[in-house]
């Protein structure tokens, strides 16, 4: 039955398709536009605050229906994702967005890897799409003007390495846009030319927004890379759907991670002997070719197979997974910036879900033992069973929590859990694939560490003389990251730019860890055993939300 508060919800997805074309791309409704791009100008900016204090204002008037525990979460999910968002827009902080991983000028360049590329009728979007880029970044430009007026202030960091990116699409040689256009003028020769004078107008745009960026902003920008307490606490509401102590969280994380370094040091001798450190057994893991792979070929194949068959060994046993999500496709992009991601399915499961490995140039090794519990992250049993069965459960969810509700903590945090899960399963038994699974976890503590010093000022101790900042931070993820350089000064621009995102794992994963356990806890003091997959399809069935939204529907 669709209820008053789905028909809202469903009215406001639909606004949002109109208004971000990039989002119907994404979610891949066939009928809407994927020609075209959002206004990124401040009044599209605008348009969207008034959409979300309209729907809000019509949600405060309507009451969940009569015992329908779905509709509850329905209205509470939508009540808190519009407050935190509108939160953030009344703060000026959706205005004029930049930073390297995730701003307009990061999500005109990414939405084209999702665009079909089957039929000519495909090839004519993307032209038309290609176009639209020049008058995208206008808007963008009206906004990075607006931000500059009015605030906040911009990083410098992240206004050089943006312009930088920009470089990357303006140069016909290292540009997205004239890869994309020599696939399409092969496929289909007759559309080469307008192909290749789309995606010249699309570096053009690109070319005269890194301009913009050096000469316009960047003689404004602020040295200081964080952004105080005030504003760290809005981003990380906003990323978990919850309020945590930032303080508590942050000796917390510190905690974590010496406990980390010590069950590392056990795993280095277990391996190597009493005298082999941490980063001797990582280098030697490293060059042990069984543990090797020499191409991307060899990268797409090894990541496919390890889903492949995480994926039946967790089917009937530890997840219900309906047929159609029971094939997901690993892909790798090369000359990228180091990223790795899943994107869903489409609506009707035509375009599978997807994990994709962006490869920077040049980068051709890569190390198993590293990277196999990032499979079971982005693959099975993390984001494709969260974000798959949220898109298949048509019937149970509206469309809005099936394809908008997302929250970092809850999603990310469930990514981490599901790599302890493998873990607790057994299929880390290996000490060299265990070494991997306290690679990502010290990784994922040492982001808790850095985000919250750098942006909460707090004392970098022994990694510099006063508060964290980026020397201090550069130095600290050095010794406690195993992650090639090019790779780990990508994470730290990420970690200055994009604040409260990052933590949003590690966070996000204690409190799904608090949810089972408070589960577990309940049914033990019942006399009933904990069904731990009944727990998970649970949990999973609610669709993406706040952490504590998720908290108040699993009691």
């Amino acid at each position: 039955m669709t209820t008053e508060i789905d028909e809202l919800s469903n009215s406001y997805f639909h606004a949002l398709l109109n208004m971000f074309p990039d989002l119907a791309t994404s979610v891949g409704l066939e009928g809407a536009d994927q020609g075209t791009f959002q206004d990124y100008s401040p009044a599209g900016v605008a348009a969207y605050k008034a959409l979300m204090e309209d729907t809000l204002a019509k949600l405060s008037r309507l009451s969940p229906a009569p015992e329908n525990a779905r509709d509850e979460v329905s209205a509470a999910a939508l009540r808190e994702r519009l407050t935190a968002e509108l939160d953030l827009a009344n703060a000026g902080e959706l205005t004029g967005r930049l930073n390297v991983i995730h701003c307009p000028l990061t999500e005109i360049r990414d939405i084209f890897d999702l665009m079909p590329t089957d039929t000519a009728e495909d090839w004519n979007t993307i032209a038309r799409r290609l176009r639209a880029v020049e008058q995208a970044l206008a808007g963008y430009k009206e906004s990075l003007f607006a931000r500059l007026a009015n605030g906040p202030a911009f990083p410098a960091r992240q206004v050089a390495r943006c312009a930088e990116q920009c470089d990357d699409q303006a140069d016909a040689d290292t540009s997205n846009f004239s890869k994309l256009a020599t696939t399409g003028g092969e496929s289909y020769p007759e559309m080469a030319e307008e192909l290749e004078a789309a995606a010249a107008v699309a570096r053009t745009g690109f070319g005269e927004l890194a301009t913009f960026l050096r000469e316009r902003i960047a003689p404004s920008a602020t040295e200081t890379d964080g952004v105080g307490r005030e504003r760290y606490a809005r981003f990380s509401r906003d990323f978990l759907g919850a309020t945590v102590d930032l303080d508590e969280t942050y000796e917390w994380g510190k905690a974590e991670l010496a406990a980390i370094i010590a069950e590392q040091e056990q795993i280095a001798e277990q391996l190597y002997g009493p005298a082999v450190s941490v980063a001797e057994a990582m280098n030697r893991l490293n060059n042990d070719p069984a543990r090797q792979l020499h191409s991307t070929d060899e990268l797409r194949a090894w990541m496919q197979h390890t889903a492949d068959g995480a994926m039946e060994a967790i089917s009937g046993t530890y997840f219900d997974v309906p047929d159609a999500m029971k094939v997901m496709e690993c892909m790798v992009l090369e000359d990228g910036t180091g990223g790795i991601y899943y994107t869903g399915p489409t609506d009707d499961f035509s375009r599978p879900g997807r994990m994709w490995w962006s490869v920077p140039a040049g980068v051709t090794d890569f190390a198993t033992w590293q990277e196999k519990t990032t499979v079971f992250h982005e693959g099975v049993p993390g984001h494709h069973l969260q974000l798959g069965l949220a898109t298949y459960m048509r019937d149970e969810l509206n469309l809005w929590r099936r394809h908008c509700c997302w929250t970092s903590g809850h999603g990310e945090g469930w990514a981490l859990y599901a790599e302890q899960l493998m873990a607790e399963l057994g299929f880390h038994e290996d000490p060299g694939d265990r070494m991997g699974v306290l690679d990502s976890m010290r990784l994922r503590a040492a982001r808790v560490v850095v985000d919250l010093g750098v942006h909460l000022a707090k004392d970098a101790g022994e990694y510099g003389d006063g508060p964290w900042d980026h020397d201090a931070a550069w130095a600290f993820l050095r010794e406690n990251v195993a992650m090639e350089e090019s790779f780990l000064s990508f994470e730290l621009d990420r970690y200055l730019g994009w604040p409260g995102q990052a933590p949003s794992y590690k966070i996000g994963q204690r409190i799904w860890n608090e949810l089972r356990e408070e589960a577990r806890a309940s049914a033990e003091s019942a006399g009933e055993e904990f069904d731990l997959k009944a727990w998970h399809m649970k949990a999973l069935s609610l669709g993406g939300l706040g952490l504590d939204v998720l908290g108040e529907a699993l009691r």
